[in-house]
């Protein structure tokens, strides 16, 4: 048998050796008064047991306690799971140029319903999720909690969208993240930013053998930017638009992955998907970790230090008392 927290149960253990030894050399109130002869030809004994009793009864529920606070437990052996699923960072552009409106009913909400339908085909995959712009933010840590994954989606609205695309932040938060994964796959849900938001995002890809893909959201036609108040953006008198970047997708490809522009078609992202991730089988099925298996026994000492509890706090009639009233 072992025990999970072995160093509480030393821990509790001398305040509860100090409390038992103050309770059980602490007198009541009477016996301060009256002699012990004194008492017992006054006292009236309506009980089997006496108080000193029920307090050791007490102090042997409250040990109990401490031992299954400790959580002991009974390790059988270990067994060796394989994991069938793929380790994935997702990115989220949320940059200004997300709030415009050439895909319905922005380029914001039109990502996130993309990213869910991406999500709904992965149920065995492992996901990570960052939002982006001039920072990076975490969404969430790697899940295989998908439905909890997609309510946290549906919670990202146009009032956190602001700023520009930093990919080169993106490109280094993501290479510490997926340093120990294999393979290291990056799927990025963005318009593609500007061209000079590009430089040096695709080197430290390369460099670190991230797999990029992305879904492109936008059209080549473009549409206004819009403020937080959907204003259009005006710059020396003109109207910014902004359009899907195609370079974005380039870099994908020269990374050994792949991109989509999205479309209102509701399997693209699946498409995306189910082309490539056939040749990462191979690799990842021999990705196994070590489930111990062992027998819990924290409820048993539990279950006893009730049972004194119980014990220490009923009061069954003496039958003396019951002799003396015929």
């Amino acid at each position: 048998m072992s025990f999970e927290h072995i160093f509480l149960f030393f821990l509790l253990l001398v305040p509860f050796v100090a409390f038992s030894f103050l309770l059980l050399t602490n007198k009541e109130a009477i016996e301060r008064v009256f002699s012990k002869k004194v008492l017992d030809r006054i006292k009236i004994n309506d009980s089997h047991m006496t108080a000193r009793a029920r307090k050791v009864l007490f102090l042997i529920s409250i040990f109990f306690m401490i031992v299954a606070m400790a959580h002991p437990y009974i390790e059988n052996s270990k067994n060796k799971v394989k994991l069938s699923g793929l380790d994935v960072l997702m990115a989220l552009d949320i940059s200004g140029s997300m709030r415009s409106k050439d895909r319905y009913p922005n380029r914001l909400e039109f990502a996130k319903i993309k990213l869910k339908h991406l999500l709904d085909a992965m149920p065995e995959d492992n996901v990570m999720l960052l939002a982006f712009n001039d920072s990076i933010y975490m969404i969430s840590p790697f899940t295989e909690d998908k439905d909890s994954l997609k309510s946290v989606i549906d919670g990202i609205s146009d009032k956190y969208l602001g700023g520009g695309s930093n990919f080169t932040l993106l490109a280094n938060s993501a290479k510490d993240i997926l340093k120990d994964k294999s393979p290291k796959i990056l799927v990025l849900f963005s318009d593609g930013g500007e061209k000079k938001d590009l430089k040096g995002f695709k080197d430290i890809l390369k460099e670190n053998n991230i797999i990029l893909y992305t879904v492109l959201i936008g059209t080549k036609e473009g549409a206004v930017i819009l403020d937080n108040k959907n204003n259009v953006v005006i710059k020396k008198d003109l109207a910014i638009r902004t359009k899907v970047n195609e370079e974005l997708g380039k870099i994908s490809r020269e990374t050994g992955g792949d991109y989509i522009i999205a479309n209102y078609d509701n399997l693209d992202v699946i498409k995306l998907l189910l082309k490539n991730k056939d040749k990462y089988n191979s690799v990842h099925s021999d990705r196994e970790i070590e489930i111990d298996e062992r027998v819990e026994l924290f409820y048993y000492p539990l279950i006893i230090a009730f049972i004194f509890l119980f014990a220490s706090m009923i009061s069954l009639p003496n039958s003396n008392s019951f002799k003396r009233g015929k």
